[in-house]
């Protein structure tokens, strides 16, 4: 079984299998013609359970040609252009070359002496993209999981800047439509149940700071402690961005801390048309971005940053058989002491190929497509009789909803947009994301895909009215 372990003796079979994998992977997405199969959950269970673990087959081939029947043939594939569903993005080729790198070194970034230069590119590239937000000279950060953990680190730091005696007295405030991870991380961090105070949105879907402004003198009035501010630079539904300036003057006022999540809007901060979409995230305590969304990277890749390097250590525990006290000292750099997590894949290396290879810019060019993809499918929503659309678009986000001109019944019509999304993903012709909006159900597009055309839009907006269609004559034909 020796043979298996990659190292010295082993290189040129490394070499020959993954050679032999990405060949797979190549030729499928060279013939993938739809995002989806349409396979069912009950056809692709038994095939999957049907497999015994304990007896491996002993030849990449067949492992392989058993992956494809499994995964490879099902998979729902991102980088098809009618895939346009949540926020998972096309990812570009420097960045999965690095993926392949840093599976096969294997560093952990948690100490120096597990990753030495890897370590440093780390900290050049949250270097770079504090420079990026502008927080200024003392900012620092790390890189994480996702933007749940960014948007969890944050808050703990938050927590522990407020120097509140009761976590019960501790508040939160976020619009209605932030991500849903604020209460998970304020629940976890073991604030009160109604320790998350939730601020209405106006007509775009971005926080009113009247309303913000009025909780805050009112919580300041009940003797409670505001602990932090969640602005949200692009939200998971709408791809709406909070007044961050605003926002800032008030947090500013009250004495709060600032976070802003910007998981899905930090790809304005390479953009090179719309980087005033974001502005005043300069002014933030701590913000949240996550790569794998916006800048077309693989998962996961993602990080929390900060305006003051110092209240990361909020986080900072110290083990002597990891990284004692002492190299502090000695200025040996070791990332857990900023950290959630202990074991951590060197993630920042697919950021660090694709500016290499591509630039800031690269990436701002492509994000900058999908945000004019989206203002075109605004223009083909708003001009479309058969639909209802929510907001015009701040990012690459559109929530609509198909309105059938003889219908009236509101749930019925909310039927009829369930049945469509249930059905175009079952034919595999499309896959688009639902959601709701004042209770009633919507579609929506999330466009990340620079291959995605207005065309590919108009022709899924026709296959959900055809679909939508069907379900309303056969519910007229149940009913008769």
């Amino acid at each position: 079984m020796r043979s298996h372990l990659l190292n010295d003796t082993t290189a040129e079979q490394y070499r020959r299998s993954v050679t032999e994998g990405v060949e797979r992977v190549a030729a499928k997405l060279a013939t993938t013609d739809r995002p989806f199969t349409g396979v069912t959950v009950d056809a692709l269970s038994p095939r999957i359970d049907g497999i015994d673990l304990d007896r491996p087959l002993g030849d990449t081939a067949a492992v392989l040609d058993e992956l494809e029947d499994v995964y490879l043939r099902d998979a729902v594939y991102f980088h098809h252009p009618r895939y346009l569903a949540h926020l998972n993005c096309p990812v570009v080729i420097p960045a999965v070359l690095g993926e392949a790198v840093l599976s096969a070194v294997n560093s952990s970034l948690d100490t120096w002496d597990q990753s030495a230069g890897g370590t440093l590119i780390e900290r050049k590239l949250i270097d770079w993209t504090t420079g990026r937000i502008g927080l200024g000279p003392a900012a620092d950060g790390v890189f994480t999981s996702g933007g749940t953990q960014s948007n969890l680190q944050a808050l703990l730091l938050a927590r522990e800047e407020a120097k509140a005696e009761s976590l019960a007295d501790l508040r939160v405030f976020a619009s209605e439509v932030s991500h849903f991870s604020v209460k998970k991380s304020a629940k976890l961090l073991g604030l009160g149940p109604d320790a998350v105070v939730s601020i209405p949105v106006d007509h775009d879907k971005r926080m009113q700071t009247v309303a913000l402004a009025r909780e805050l003198e009112r919580c300041a009035s009940a003797g409670l402690v505001p602990m932090a501010v969640v602005a949200t630079g692009g939200t998971t539904d709408f791809g709406s961005i909070d007044p961050l300036p605003e926002i800032a003057g008030l947090c500013e006022q009250y004495g709060v801390w600032m976070h802003v999540d910007a998981a899905y809007g930090c790809g304005l901060l390479a953009s090179l048309k719309y980087r005033d979409r974001i502005a005043g995230i300069e002014r933030a305590d701590s913000v949240t971005v996550d790569y794998h969304k916006s800048f077309f990277q693989p998962v996961s890749s993602s990080a929390v940053l900060v305006r003051d390097a110092a209240t990361l250590g909020h986080a900072t525990y110290h083990a002597e058989y990891l990284n004692p006290r002492r190299m502090v000292q000695e200025r040996i750099p070791n990332q857990v002491d900023k950290s959630l997590q202990t074991t951590r894949r060197f993630d920042a290396l697919k950021l660090w190929m694709t500016l290499r290879v591509m630039g800031a810019d690269g990436i701002g060019e492509l994000f900058d497509e999908v945000c004019d993809l989206a203002a075109e499918g605004w223009k083909l929503l708003a001009a479309d009789p058969r639909f209802d659309v929510v907001v015009e678009p701040s990012l690459s986000t559109l929530v609509f909803r198909y309105v059938p001109a003889a219908v009236t019944d509101p749930a019925e019509i909310d039927r009829a947009n369930l049945y469509a999304r249930k059905a175009l993903f079952a034919s595999g012709d499309a896959v688009v994301a639902g959601t709701k909006v004042a209770g009633r159900h919507y579609l929506k597009f999330t466009l990340l895909n620079p291959e995605t055309t207005p065309a590919d839009i108009a022709a899924v907006l026709d296959l959900i009215a055809g679909h939508a269609e069907q379900y309303l004559g056969d519910s007229l034909d149940r009913a008769s």
